[in-house]
């Protein structure tokens, strides 16, 4: 087995790539996976440090403008576009790849174009609930789309039918034990627990809600809060302006990043957040009622789309950062965290969205185009 898979941009991209190669170096212990990205993109650092080989070519989008700076900037992308066409051809004709897939990210649309177009069978993961540009392209000449939910479906032209695969979640956030998560962090019995997080580089929206939802119940030790305000580093006064508004350590623990994601979510009551893909599906997994902000600042306004997908199915509350108020946001928590038996219907909807074979789901598509089934 000899797998090329190209992927990059943000870790919404990259994990779900990686978990795909855990699953198939499983099944084939003595496969070759190699990886394509973007030297200065973070998939550069995360996948030679897993273990898999890397190869960079030069990947940018596409400004849709018509300005001066904006057809220059496009002049350029379409100079890089034909430099990296040659380096990937160079890169199949050396390895001669038994499937190339794509999971995202500015360096999948030339990647997975150039292998359909030498006959390479390809693949490609759509990990939103409304479709980036670069898989409406893809779909109509690729062997298989692979869908986290059935959304994206009605979009997209797909060559062949698409399949639908989840996104990859760790096992532990499907296995970790609540009463144990609860203990372990300290919190006591009787109290709810809001967990709180604007991705890894925070968001200030996020923010911003969630300090004043912690001042308005400063004074109620029946909530606790744990909430991330990201690395960014103009989000590191989040401490201050919680020791601004009387909010001290006890109800309250912020830090810039959540590694123990597993056992937040498990803890967790109520999750407040942005709408990223991976971040629903790890919802879902841990089945945990939330209320999604989703960022407007991406393309297709995508996280709107992903953040319907649980609210549709009764997961979710959203609110629209254009909508968002103080009154809104902090009416819309207390009502839910009033009511305990809602949040945990909702928590119960969001687990029906969860896919736990996910990784060997897609696992079994590349396995499948690669004729090795």
């Amino acid at each position: 087995m000899n797998v090329i898979i190209a992927a990059g941009g943000t870790g919404g991209h990259i994990n779900p790539a990686l978990a795909a190669a855990e699953e198939l170096k499983r099944r084939f212990p003595d496969a070759k996976i190699t990886f394509i990205g973007c030297a200065e993109k973070m998939e550069a650092t995360i996948i030679p440090a897993a273990g898999y080989d890397f190869r960079a070519v030069g990947a940018v989008g596409f400004v849709r403008r018509f300005t001066l700076r904006a057809i220059l900037a496009n002049i350029r992308a379409v100079m890089i576009a034909l430099r990296t066409d040659i380096k990937v051809r160079r890169i199949f004709r050396e390895l001669r790849p038994d499937a190339v897939v794509g999971f995202g990210g500015y360096v999948t649309g030339p990647v997975v174009r150039r292998a359909a177009k030498m006959g390479i069978p390809t693949a490609v993961h759509e990990q939103n609930s409304y479709p980036g540009v670069a898989n409406k392209l893809l779909a109509p000449i690729v062997d298989r789309v692979m869908l986290t939910t059935l959304s994206p479906e009605k979009y997209l032209k797909c060559r062949n039918a698409p399949v639908l695969t989840g996104l990859p979640v760790r096992k532990s956030i499907f296995t970790a034990d609540r009463e144990a998560a609860r203990r372990s962090l300290g919190i006591p019995d009787g109290s709810l627990l809001v967990v709180s997080f604007g991705g890894s580089l925070g968001a200030r929206t996020v923010n911003n809600a969630v300090l004043e939802l912690m001042r308005r119940h400063r004074e109620d030790a029946g909530i606790r809060f744990i909430h991330s305000y990201g690395t960014y580093q103009e989000y590191a006064d989040f401490p201050e302006r919680l020791a601004a508004a009387g909010i001290t350590e006890g109800t309250v623990t912020a830090s810039s990043y959540l590694s123990n994601m597993d056992e937040l979510l498990a803890a967790a009551d109520l999750v407040i957040s942005r709408a990223g893909a991976s971040t629903l599906f790890e919802l879902a997994a841990a089945g945990r009622a939330s209320v999604l902000i989703p960022s407007p600042n991406v393309t297709e306004n995508h996280q709107y789309h992903n953040a319907m997908t649980l609210a549709d199915a009764g997961a979710a509350v959203v609110i629209e950062e254009r909508d968002l108020t103080d009154d809104l946001f902090c009416k819309t928590a207390d009502e839910l965290l009033s009511e305990p038996g809602r949040l945990r219907a909702m928590g119960e909807a969001a687990k029906t969205l969860a896919i736990p074979d996910s990784a060997e789901r897609i696992c079994d598509i590349i396995t499948q185009i690669a004729g090795k089934d």
